[in-house]
């Protein structure tokens, strides 16, 4: 061949060389492995076809490209592709495996059919018309990824030229292989990803459908054997009171979960240590690493080889549990089984949470009307501790316009205790009708108290206000937690406590109705009885009247027909006189304690004109120092006398307790839709035992001014008050004195 025709067969191999890597670059990646390596093969076979001047490119040459599975140390059957065969041959059989190809692969280098005298082409190649073969390793950083066979239909060697082209379409196949398998690596890896997304959202609905705790737990467990392909496991939830891990759900053995001990929150157990710690742990080998000593065996009937134990935490770090995987198989587990379990575990806390809400809800509701109310807030505040994570909490109730009460609390603070409105974090709650979370309370400067709080360790703290149900721009109380740790209080969080906080709102305003309604069923009672007994007075005085009529009449009888022996007689006409006497003061005694029990009509009533009544009926004495506070005000619904009969009980057990020297204050305001009497005085007080009691029915006949008259005591003051609509308080402390405080319904101006 002369060297113009070796330089014009050049350029037209090279024209073929150029034309098939245009081709496989305009692919763009879109098309798969097959086509690009296709195009590879069909140009080689072109080129010895331009070496041969044949237009019959299958009559001069043929190719052949396999993939190799280092993992079977052979060809996959299914990866190949060819060029230059018939169409109705099929490439269906598999290299020998002492063939060109696997030798080629070895020894790392091409081998031509004319330089191995010990190894013959492929029978099947030589009928289909194969004289001189040339097979090319697929090496990327020199590790096999296949084979490139290229076949002459004559006995001629191959050329320089063409050995040179085949060079860089062996290169070109080789890099197409490596990218196709990192692609597809890629696209197994995220359809994996994909499948095991759907299985973990599909796990979220199932979890989340569960509404009872341990069916929870269970199912939790069985969705991380599913995700890593495990058949044996444990969930242990942490006990906050106890401090150890408990066994609430098992798979792969028969074991009750009863029977099953306590785990510690220490390093001796792979689920404590997990637990302790906070963080994952993989072990691929229980009996090869130090992980042995410490192993605590599932109660099942094989040895456990490997473990996965993921920590099952809020979103503030606190621990729920542990969930506990494990394989018979040394290595059962990957990093990518520890991911899926991880996130798993993220979803698992948020159903337990909501799980332990449902429950607490139940609780409380199941309590709510029948329980006191007091426990009701115990409750509350047990479990809002419980289910975020706190130490303490407290529920405030409004007393009036500016004061809260302390109602319940687990800080150790006296029930009781008031709290200003105007100037507390509780009362700013309540004034807003909103949530307030301090993340520091030590730097916080209107927080209260800063003494009590750095005792017991507060750091954080969060106040919902208790809305009415009714009204929600009325609150009633506020409920605050406390935390002894630096907290970011989570939507989760600020949910959950509102809810309770509802509940608790509910149980002040039925615990007010059903006061309302047992008031009111005790006036009625109240008076019925004093109707009846009204009737019984009336006929009582009645009966008296006429006896002591009469005793009165007879007596004036006697002093008419026997003057002249009375005359002669002083004794009997003094003892005459006397029983006279007694039998008109027993009449008058009668009439006056008796109208007490008569049913008195609500009427307008002058309040300061019934004091006044009072104060001149009272034996004041000379070191009694009276203090009058009264502006002008309405006039009250009651029964004039009957009020004017509050007062004086008021005033006179005021100076008896001051033992007739002291001060007797007397302050009444105008308050909205009522009027307020406080009567206070400077006397011993009342035992805090006592104050609940001293409005319990008893007599009292101890002094001599109440000789001359019936008398009940406070018992009296109480069903008057009651009876007019109105309500009576007392504040009392030992040694400083009493305050009784009477609110009256003012008349209404039309």
């Amino acid at each position: 061949m002369s060297p113009v025709e070796n330089a014009d067969l050049l350029i037209k191999t090279m024209t073929v060389l150029n034309e098939v890597g245009t081709r496989i670059n305009q692919l763009d990646g879109k098309n798969d492995l097959r086509v690009t390596l296709g195009l590879i093969a069909e140009g080689a076979v072109r080129v010895v076809a331009q070496n041969n001047r044949a237009e019959c490119l299958s009559c001069q040459a043929s190719a052949v490209i396999r993939i190799y599975d280092d993992a079977i140390q052979s060809f996959d059957p299914q990866l190949h592709v060819a060029a230059g065969d018939p169409a109705e041959i099929a490439l269906d059989h598999l290299p020998r495996p002492d063939g060109f190809g696997i030798r080629a692969i070895r020894q790392g280098r091409r081998l031509f059919s004319y330089s191995e005298p010990d190894i013959d082409i492929d029978p099947v190649r030589k009928q289909r018309g194969a004289c001189t073969l040339v097979c090319y390793p697929l090496l990327i950083n020199r590790q096999p990824v296949g084979a490139f066979y290229i076949y002459r239909h004559d006995v001629r060697p191959f050329s320089e030229i063409e050995l040179l082209i085949f060079d860089n379409f062996v290169h070109q196949a080789a890099m197409a292989i490596h990218h196709g398998r990192q692609v597809g690596g890629l696209t197994k890896a995220l359809t994996r990803k994909v499948r095991e997304m759907e299985k973990l959202k599909w796990a979220s609905y199932i979890i989340n459908s569960r509404t009872n705790l341990d069916e929870t737990l269970q199912e939790i467990l069985n969705i991380g054997l599913d995700l890593t392909a495990a058949q044996y496991g444990s969930l242990e939830l942490y006990n906050k009171k106890m401090n150890h891990l408990e066994t609430r759900a098992l798979a792969g053995g028969e074991a009750t979960l009863s029977n099953l001990p306590a785990l510690p929150l220490d390093k001796k157990s792979v689920v404590g240590w997990v637990a302790l710690n906070k963080k994952s742990q993989l072990i691929t080998d229980l009996q090869n690493s130090d992980w042995h000593t410490i192993y605590h065996p599932l109660p099942v009937d094989k040895t456990m080889r490997s473990e996965l134990a993921v920590p099952l935490l809020t979103g503030d770090g606190a621990l729920e549990g542990v969930l506990n995987i494990e394989s018979p198989q040394p290595g059962g587990f990957t990093d990518l089984d520890q991911q899926l379990l991880e996130t798993l575990a993220n979803q698992a806390v948020n159903a337990i949470e909501e799980v332990r809400l449902l429950d607490a809800l139940q609780e409380i509701v199941s309590v709510l009307l029948t329980a006191p109310i007091d426990t009701l807030f115990e409750l509350i505040i047990e479990r809002a501790c419980e289910l975020i994570n706190v130490s303490a909490g407290a529920i405030w109730t409004l007393s009036n316009s500016d004061t809260l009460v302390l109602r319940c609390s687990n800080d150790g603070r006296k029930i009781g205790q008031h709290l200003p409105l105007k100037s507390s974090i509780a009362g700013q709650a309540i004034k807003s009708r909103q949530l307030i979370s301090i993340d520091d309370v030590r730097q916080h400067a209107k927080f209260r108290p800063k003494k009590f709080a750095e005792k017991r360790g507060w750091v954080s703290c969060i106040i919902v206000p208790l809305l009415s149900p009714r009204d929600e721009n009325s609150a009633v109380g506020s409920f605050s937690l406390y935390a002894t740790h630096l907290r970011d209080f989570s939507d989760w969080d600020k949910k959950l406590l509102t809810c309770l906080a509802n509940h608790a709102a509910v149980a002040i305003r039925d615990a007010e109705q059903r006061a309302q309604l047992k008031q009111a069923q005790e006036r009625q009672v109240i008076a019925e009885t004093f109707a009846a007994v009204g009737d019984v007075a009336a006929n009582l005085v009645h009966q008296l009247n006429n006896n002591f009529g009469a005793i009165s009449v007879r007596v004036q009888g006697i002093e008419e027909k026997c003057e002249e022996a009375l005359a002669d007689w002083p004794y009997l006409t003094d003892n005459l006189a006397e029983i006279a006497q007694s039998s008109r003061q027993a009449m008058n005694l009668v009439r006056d304690s008796v109208a007490q029990l008569r049913v008195s009509r609500l009427q307008p009533v002058e309040v300061a004109h019934c004091i006044e009544l009072a104060l001149q009926r009272a034996a004041l004495g000379p070191y009694i120092t009276i203090e009058r506070d009264m502006v002008e005000l309405p006039r009250v619904l009651a029964g004039e006398r009957q009020l004017e009969m509050v007062f004086y009980n008021l005033i006179d057990n005021a100076i008896k307790a001051m033992n007739g020297s002291g001060t007797l204050s007397i302050i009444a305001r105008p308050d909205q839709d009522e009027v307020s009497v406080t009567i206070a005085d400077t006397g011993i007080g009342i035992p805090d035992a006592m104050q609940t009691r001293i409005f319990e029915f008893a007599t009292t006949m101890s002094s001599p001014q109440s000789r001359d008259r019936l008398g009940f005591g406070l018992w009296w003051v109480k069903t008057f008050v009651d009876r007019f609509g109105g309500r009576v308080t007392v504040k009392s402390t030992l040694g400083q004195g009493s305050a009784f405080t009477i609110w009256l319904p003012a008349q209404k101006l039309r």
